[in-house]
């Protein structure tokens, strides 16, 4: 899912790990203006502000924009990039997640993975592991000769395993790459923007629900809090005429037929 511009100018900031005090120093923009531009319901970010972050980020004006997702190469050229026309049109389907690719082959250990993959999948371990093998099998003839072994013997099971199975070894080493990359890949999304948020829905919903049951108030008022805070909409943000509405419409709810109405009773 796209960033929007307020989660990209949020997200620049905290990869530098500066606060909104720190980038108004080094920016010269005020700090309020700052916050503004990071929060929900934005003002219009501007001209001067969109250039003076952008030269600051190092990234393009359109990233900040949302008009690519490309930092600082808007303009790369394709035969540099050496992409088969394949790859191209993979990438130009929208089918994946572009952004989490580029993750993945700039991690620190990906070209590990890519030179794991390699070896298999071009057999240049191959004949090492053949030979290997073969030193196996003559040094477990020598023995079955010169002392002979029962079936059930413990050094027979033992150079029967020293075998090395080529398909099984790589895709434990590949495994074991791919784990790692993953799980740092993860700790570096952990309260960013685009990440799940840490709490599930059902424990959301509880927390609602525990808060709601605290509220002092009639039932009706009870469901529309509830209401709020499951659909994210802000009661204190509302008019008097939308309040009003959103009471009628709750009252036609199944939940409260029957309820004795809390309003005008002396609260405790």
């Amino acid at each position: 899912m796209s960033l929007t511009i307020q989660e990209r100018i949020k997200d620049l900031r905290v990869e530098r790990k500066l606060t909104l005090k720190e980038l108004e120093e080094q920016t010269g923009l005020s700090s309020s203006a700052l916050g503004s531009y990071e929060a929900d319901e934005t003002k219009d970010i501007s001209h001067y502000a969109l250039i003076r972050l952008a030269k600051f980020y190092g990234v393009t004006t359109d990233y900040i924009l949302g008009l690519t997702e490309t930092k600082r190469h808007p303009n790369a050229d394709l035969a540099d990039l050496r992409l088969s026309d394949t790859m191209i049109e993979v990438l130009k389907a929208g089918r994946m997640d572009t952004a989490l690719l580029g993750e993945l082959v700039t991690h620190s250990d990906f070209v590990k993975l890519l030179a794991d993959i390699q070896i298999y999948v071009e057999g240049i371990a191959a004949m090492q592991i053949q030979n290997l093998n073969a030193w196996v099998d003559v040094a477990r003839a020598e023995i079955v000769e010169k002392y002979q072994p029962g079936e059930n013997d413990r050094m027979i099971y033992l150079l029967q395993s020293a075998h090395v199975d080529e398909g099984e070894y790589f895709t434990s080493r590949v495994h074991r790459d791919i784990d790692a990359i993953m799980e740092d890949m993860r700790t570096a999304h952990l309260g960013r923007s685009d990440s799940a948020p840490k709490n599930s829905a059902a424990e959301e919903l509880k927390q609602d629900l525990e808060e709601v049951a605290r509220f002092n108030g009639s039932k009706l008022e009870q469901l529309i809090m509830l209401f709020c805070k499951q659909t994210k909409l802000r009661y204190n943000k509302l008019t008097e005429e939308e309040k009003q509405w959103l009471a009628r419409i709750a009252q036609k709810s199944e939940l409260l037929k029957g309820a004795v109405s809390q309003r005008g009773k002396k609260r405790k």
